[in-house]
């Protein structure tokens, strides 16, 4: 059997890797259009940043090393620019010339290029992306060659704030501009005001709900007029599926160019398979045919079609976008299905907003992570979750990514049973704790309410806030009255028990008991979930980006 691996990296290495331990007599090779065959994508901002400082740790694997260990034929700098699915063959192009390759079985895995979109006056300023290797020198030389001052990172992803980030420790003064009205595609408005102010906080500047419309050799300007000093740019506004070569091929493409695959990781064309950045598949959620450019499921698929090419039967079982990113000192983690995708798809979820600490309370240090769970109202069955935190937040992510993974419930999370020590957690697991708030919700125990429902509570609503009066006299939510905790039974007669109140406390918990105290009162109740301190985060974002609006970046004047 002859196979022919189209790209190497994650999926295409990881596949021929699998292939040859199964199947030690099956010709293999690999067609690489660039110089490595497999790199570490993910390190590739902490090279620039000088977290990483010897080039060598970048390569997972050398070619050579690669050609000994697994007698893998594999062929760098060769491109395939074409595929003919009736005849079997690739044609390739090396080094100027171009030769045909047969194969029995091809494995296309050609990854994403970043999207570059041709902005006017984008060849007047140095502008990169960041991909391969071969970015990451390109980067690291112009600030090593030219000592740049200042950068605009546009487009707020995972990458672009990795690179915010490392860009910001070689001593650039960075500002990241974002289309969107928040950072970070995954995760939700509610938990990108924290990842806003602390952006603000390392002295990054940063501009949503703006794109860049033009440059010049002095910086970008954005839609709203504005323009921004900037002596290089870094493009990080996305991927798209590197597929042109297949245009004339016959096997089937999504919209945007996404290869689609069966849960065998099979082409529509006979004896093809893909993997990668490049291929749609099924979201574990919501079921829907997704791209979900990761290491993670990037390798899992190659490790299946290996198997499935050395005659084993093996089904990829989808994927739900578990992600991770350091950013300073903050973390922030996603898994499954966000808020905003499940309005879109129209169903039905409910969310619990927890606050917990990383570790036990007496230990030193640590700190606060923000969890912010979605669940199926009927089944109580996880659909995704959100952390923003410091340290343990990796901890958390994973716990919750198998709950998505296995269809848990909220009670399953209260029943894990998780490691505990103080330097390391509470007896009762963030984790824990998410799951005691949803069965709580599900009882009707707990009845939240939202940051975004505030604006609509009715004129004459009761409202208390039952923090101590010195957390109250430093600041409140407009409207709300203070009766601290610990005096609530001995105030009853304050309160008109036959109308619904609404609570705020610092965090939810202590308006958890508020809200236990008087529905044994008779009264309906509702709680602000996060409370105030989500609350004080999202008006400190809004008042901080409106505070950018209208002034030129450069001088810091109004524009008219």
């Amino acid at each position: 059997m002859k196979v022919v691996i189209v790209g190497g990296v994650a999926g295409g290495a990881g596949c021929a890797a699998r292939l040859r331990r199964l199947d030690e007599n099956a010709e293999i090779i690999m067609l690489e259009r660039g110089e490595y065959i497999s790199y570490a994508n993910c390190g590739l901002p902490y090279y620039v940043g000088g977290v990483i400082t010897d080039k060598k740790a970048l390569q997972v694997q050398t070619v050579a090393g690669f050609r000994s260990r697994f007698r893998v034929d594999v062929r760098t700098e060769s491109e395939v620019i074409s595929v003919d699915t009736q005849k079997k063959t690739v044609q390739v192009r090396h080094g100027g010339e171009t030769y045909e390759e047969s194969y029995d079985k091809l494995v296309l895995s050609p990854g994403a290029s970043p999207v570059k979109p041709p902005i006017p006056g984008m060849e007047e300023n140095q502008v990169f992306t960041l991909r391969n290797i071969p970015d990451t020198y390109a980067i690291y030389d112009f600030i090593e060659e030219n000592k740049p001052k200042t950068c605009v990172v546009v487009g707020a992803g995972f990458i672009g704030l990795e690179m915010a980030e490392n860009l910001s420790e070689r001593g650039l003064a960075v500002t990241v501009v974002e289309g969107a009205s928040h950072v970070m595609p995954p995760i939700d408005m509610d938990m990108a005001h924290q990842v806003h102010n602390y952006i603000r906080a390392k002295g990054l500047n940063l501009y949503l709900g703006q794109t860049c419309t033009a440059m010049d050799k002095d910086g970008v300007i954005l839609g709203n007029g504005q323009k921004i000093p900037a002596d290089m740019v870094l493009l990080s506004i996305g991927v798209r599926p590197d597929t042109a070569f297949l245009k004339d091929s016959g096997i089937e493409m999504g919209a945007r160019g996404e290869i689609l695959v069966n849960e065998y990781m099979e082409t529509s064309a006979a004896d093809v398979y893909a993997l990668g950045d490049a291929v749609s598949t099924f979201h574990v959620v919501s079921g829907a045919k997704v791209v979900i450019p990761l290491a993670s499921p990037a390798n899992k698929q190659g490790r299946i079609v290996g198997d499935n090419l050395s005659g084993r039967r093996t089904a990829y079982k989808g994927s739900q976008g578990t992600s991770i990113m350091k950013f300073f000192d903050m973390t922030v983690a996603v898994t499954g299905e966000k808020e905003e995708s499940l309005k879109a798809q129209g169903r039905a979820y409910r969310k619990a907003i927890t606050t917990s600490a990383s570790h036990a309370g007496y230990y030193p240090g640590g700190g606060m992570m923000t969890v912010k769970t979605l669940f199926d109202p009927e089944t109580g069955v996880i659909l995704g979750a959100q952390i923003v935190g410091t340290e343990g937040v990796d901890k958390r992510i994973d716990d919750l990514a198998n709950a998505v993974r296995f269809k848990l419930t909220g009670l399953d999370l209260q029943e894990m049973e998780l490691a505990y020590a103080p330097p390391f957690s509470s007896a009762k697991d963030p984790v824990n704790m998410a799951g005691y708030v949803i069965e709580n919700m599900m009882e009707g125990l707990m009845k939240p309410f939202y940051l975004e429902d505030l604006e609509n509570l009715p004129a004459d609503a009761q409202k208390v806030d039952v923090r101590t009066e010195g957390e109250y006299a430093k600041g409140t939510i407009p409207g709300f009255i203070n009766i601290p905790l610990d005096s609530l039974r001995e105030r009853l007669d304050e309160l008109d028990l036959t109308k619904k109140i609404y609570i705020t406390c610092q965090i939810g918990l202590r308006g958890y008991l508020a809200q236990r105290i008087l529905a044994q009162h008779g009264a309906d109740t509702e709680n602000l979930a996060g409370g105030y301190r989500l609350y004080e985060m999202m008006e400190k974002d809004k008042k901080d980006m409106a505070a950018v609006a209208g002034k030129c970046a450069a001088c810091g004047m109004e524009i008219s």
